[in-house]
């Protein structure tokens, strides 16, 4: 098995040293020390690194990553984990399906606004106003009251 310093290790990665040291601190990679104290990493550290790297970029915390890692030392099979990041990734899935949708809901907002802006065009100063029961962007629009709103 290869040994790899901490600077090789970085630029193998792209994480730089500093971060490496943060999550040797914080449990989520391991290093070997020489007899000099200095810090050695194996091929194994660089898959857990490329693991954390991923599983940030799909939105998981530091928190959430170290519980995934830890259960190495519970289950050797993996399927612990494998079951965990199961569960993990459908929730980030359903997180990210709810902020699709309300990304999707200002984007149709923002675009019912430029139209309402680009065919108001001599109009604009009526709105709102004795134009609003001809408007066809009356059903969305915040000033026009229905009839049995009035009422």
């Amino acid at each position: 098995m290869r040994r790899y310093k901490i600077g090789e290790i970085a630029k193998l990665t792209g994480v730089t040293v500093r971060t490496l040291r943060y999550y040797e601190e914080e449990g989520l990679i391991k290093s070997q020390r020489s007899e000099h104290h200095q810090r050695y990493y194996s091929d194994e550290v660089i898959v857990y690194i490329k693991r954390i790297m991923e599983l940030k970029s799909l939105g998981f915390t530091l928190d959430e990553i170290r519980k995934i890692i830890k259960l190495k030392s519970e289950d050797e099979s993996g399927n612990k984990r494998r079951i965990e990041l199961l569960g993990a990734y459908r929730v980030k899935l359903s997180e990210s399906i709810e902020r699709m949708n309300k990304l999707k809901a200002h984007i149709e907002e923002l675009e019912w606004h430029i139209n309402q802006l680009e065919n108001a065009k001599d109009s604009f100063q009526q709105c709102p106003g004795l134009l609003c029961n001809d408007c066809s962007y009356k059903e969305r629009c915040i000033f026009f009251k229905k009839e049995d709103e009035k009422n």
